[in-house]
């Protein structure tokens, strides 16, 4: 039998080699997100590797667990940061996960461990975190001067292992939140007021004198009818630690990825309502007894300055109204939320500023122009 070879028309060839380069790209692109995925999962092995042909001394380290590395948080002895912003944008590369703080992060952090020098204070990243060996970091080191600070970093899902919320957290549900920086901290600070008690403070805080003799089990109004969730201390055993697991439960019970607020201020108001056996938190405030133990300081223990007041830290006319009304604090609550874009000018007649130069001398010193 012959065969005949049939040209096709130009315009059957072109449609050929279209389809054909087609296959080729979408294989190619196949290929290229296969490739990719497996280097996002494997990067911190991949980018240790790419370094072994250089000085091996500039080779970023990462922040030890604080599940395993030693020091361990001593329960019911420490006092707890934690920085969530990295978990907004995965990060392939080892260099955009290296550590850094802000400067009002780091007053927040000087000044808890300067006052309290008895107690531990941990800085826990939630997201892999690595240090540049041979980096000059001044605000870090100005932290890490005192011998009572930590920096260490955790997994959120095994940081969440045998706590009442475990199986919640591998469900997923808390990483379709529309806040999810400010949920991951909300949840992050009550498991960790479960694992080891101690006390929790937000990080855009200054401490203004010590908080070791003060003790556990205990929160603070923002507001008429709200607890706020950015202090807190629970004791490790007992009590503190029942107050620390029905957090967990009301987190999980009645979480809402839609409302700012409803799982951090919303549990421990909802938990204190509970133990109180009252929604009036001026009556928390005036019968200590009937919440059982769990004291709720009055507002200018720790929210003097109201959160619509915000402006009163940063505004030279309200500097001594604002040092007045705040004599007597444990410390002050800046309201980041909202003043985070707001830049004070070191040097300046601001009772933020005055507040640092105090209480944060060595962050204050190495923030530069602006604070």
């Amino acid at each position: 039998m012959a065969f005949r070879l049939t040209l096709l028309p130009s315009k059957y060839l072109m449609l050929l080699a279209l389809l054909l380069g087609g296959t080729i790209i979408s294989y190619k692109c196949h290929k290229d997100m296969q490739q990719a995925i497996r280097f996002v999962m494997q990067y911190n092995v991949m980018v240790l590797q790419s370094t072994a042909s250089t000085d091996r001394k500039n080779v970023p380290s990462p922040l030890g667990d604080v599940l395993t590395m030693e020091p361990l948080p001593v329960a019911g002895r420490s006092i707890f940061f934690i920085e969530t912003s990295g978990v907004l944008k995965p990060r392939k590369e080892v260099v955009k996960n290296l550590l850094q703080l802000t400067a009002r992060q780091a007053c927040a952090i000087e000044s808890a461990a300067r006052h309290n020098p008895n107690l531990m204070v941990f800085v826990l990243f939630a997201t892999p975190t690595y240090r540049q060996k041979e980096e000059k970091l001044p605000l870090i080191d100005a932290i890490r001067s005192y011998g009572n600070v930590q920096l260490r970093q955790l997994n959120i899902r095994r940081y969440a292992l045998r706590t009442p919320i475990n199986e919640w957290v591998k469900h997923g549900e808390l990483f379709s939140s529309r806040y999810l920086v400010s949920h991951i901290s909300d949840l992050l600070r009550f498991v960790t007021l479960y694992r080891f008690g101690g006390i929790y403070l937000d990080m855009d805080v200054v401490v203004l004198r010590s908080l070791e003799d003060v003790s556990l089990n205990y929160a603070g109004p923002e507001s008429e009818t709200h607890l706020a969730a950015g202090v807190m201390g629970m004791a490790p055993f007992g009590f503190g630690h029942e107050i620390a697991e029905a957090c967990l439960r009301d987190f999980q019970q009645n979480f809402d990825g839609q409302k700012w607020g409803n799982n951090g201020p919303g549990v421990i108001t909802r938990v204190a309502q509970k133990i109180c056996a009252t929604k009036n938190i001026s009556l928390m405030l005036a019968d200590r007894k009937r919440c059982l133990g769990f004291r709720v300081f009055e507002r200018n223990a720790f929210y003097a300055v109201p959160r619509k007041h915000w402006r009163h830290f940063f505004e030279p006319k309200y500097l001594e109204e604002t040092l007045e009304l705040t004599r007597d604090s444990y410390l002050v609550h800046m309201w980041n939320k909202h003043s985070k874009q707001l830049p004070i000018k070191v040097g300046s007649s601001t009772a933020y500023g005055k507040y640092a130069e105090q209480h944060c001398p060595k962050t204050y010193a190495a923030a530069g122009q602006y604070f």
